[in-house]
This record gives C-alpha cells, sequence and structure tokens, in this order.
C-alpha cells in the first residue's frame, strides 16, 4: 500500500513517452517496460488509424498508440477507479484531444482498425484491490476479448493480445488452451513478437517462483478474424 501510494505521488516513468504515468490506488502500475516496448514497436499495418485499448488502466498503452500516430483511440476499463486513474493521465499528458476513456465496460461501441488488450496474465481469483491488475478469474477477461474481437474490428484490421507465459510455466493454462480459444473465437495469429523478463525478481533466485520468472516470455499476439 506505501508503494501504491508512491507510485500514485511520484509517477512511474515511462521512457517511450518521455514522461511520467501516475497509477492510482488499485490500478496496476506500468512497471513492467516489457509490454509497453512491445505495444510501442510492433508494425502498424495502416495509417490514418483508430485503435481501442481495452483494460486501460493507467492509460498508458493508449497513450502509447498517440505517440505512435494513431489518430484516435477509445479506452475502456470495467473498473471506475481505472476509468478515473486513465482520465487523469490522459488529460496531463496533454492527450484529451485523441483519447477518450470510456466505461464501465470491455468493448466500446463500433469498430477499430486496431485493438489492443494486455489482460492480467494469471488465471486466479484476486484477494485486494491491490491485485485485479494481477488476477483474472477463470481467464474472463482473456475469453471477453478474444470472443469480442471480430465482431469489433474493421476490414483488414488487427488485435494485439499482451499476454505473459508465466501461468503456463506454473501449471495454470497451458498453450494449447490458448491457441484453442484464438481459434474458437474465429482468429488467426499472424504474428507474434516475444520478449524476456528485465524485472528485478527474474534473476532473483531466493524467489520461489524464481524458476518460471527467469524462463517467462511476455508476447504481442498479432491477430486477425478468419
Amino acid at each position: 500500500m506505501i508503494g501504491a501510494h508512491q507510485w500514485c505521488l511520484n509517477g512511474v516513468e515511462i521512457p517511450f513517452l518521455d514522461a511520467r504515468v501516475h497509477p492510482h490506488y488499485g490500478v496496476f502500475s506500468p512497471v513492467r517496460g516489457e509490454y509497453i516496448d512491445l505495444v510501442a514497436h510492433a508494425p502498424l499495418r495502416r495509417s490514418g488509424r483508430t485503435a481501442f485499448d481495452l483494460g486501460t488502466g493507467t492509460g498508458v498503452l493508449a497513450a502509447v498508440l498517440a505517440h505512435r500516430g494513431v489518430d484516435r483511440i477509445t479506452a475502456t476499463d470495467i473498473s471506475p477507479r481505472a476509468l478515473d486513474c486513465a482520465r487523469d493521465n490522459v488529460r496531463q499528458l496533454g492527450l484529451a484531444a485523441r483519447i477518450e476513456v470510456t466505461g464501465p465496460c470491455l468493448f466500446p461501441e463500433g469498430r477499430a482498425d486496431l485493438i489492443v488488450c494486455n489482460p492480467p496474465w494469471i488465471p486466479a481469483r484476486p484477494t485486494s484491490a491491490l491485485e485485479h491488475g494481477v488476477y483474472d478469474p477463470d481467464s474472463t477477461m482473456l475469453h471477453g476479448f478474444l470472443n469480442g474481437l471480430a465482431a469489433h474490428l474493421r476490414p483488414g484490421g488487427e488485435g494485439w493480445l499482451i499476454l505473459s507465459d508465466l501461468a503456463e510455466h506454473l501449471g495454470l493454462r497451458p498453450r494449447h488452451q490458448l491457441l484453442t480459444l484464438i481459434e474458437t473465437a474465429g482468429l488467426r495469429v499472424v504474428g507474434k513478437i516475444d520478449t524476456g523478463p528485465r524485472h528485478p525478481r527474474a534473476t532473483d533466485t531466493g524467489d520461489v517462483l524464481h524458476t518460471a520468472r527467469a524462463a517467462e516470455v511476455t508476447s504481442l499476439w498479432r491477430l486477425t478474424s478468419t
């Protein structure tokens, strides 16, 4: 709780934005730079784009997309705390004219050229407000994103799923299950970009989860409708 308060006061430096993002209490803090870098450097397929950022949290990925030249971004979240947080950050970053924060919902109305989702990576139940950004009970948000993606993409559009394989290393969600979910939702994988862990716990041999954390890969799955 003390650390969360300090994040809110001092902000978290986001090098790609050359700015700080301030997470509110109970909103996932963007201290893991791997997933931000994936969105910052993945290839964009078209100019003059619209994008949805689902589960926006602090709004950091919506801000990254705006800095990459996406014309109009709609950011959503099911958490009122996150919506307030994202609106504050978008305003402080001077991006309110290009980023609309709306909700509580997963998908907004309409379709977009690009839909980005970074759901909580662990399919387990949170026990406090601070854990909601880490745990996704029964992979509910993951299922919601995949099952709704095709209906919200514009023709030729792409969905980006940012997901760590930590749950696979912990035996909580096998890879074949994820691939089956993608196929069942009428989607196909057109590319995948991987990155290894850079956070301190990945090298902490005293951590009980060290083996899983050291082997963790965070991926940006590029998805289109079949």
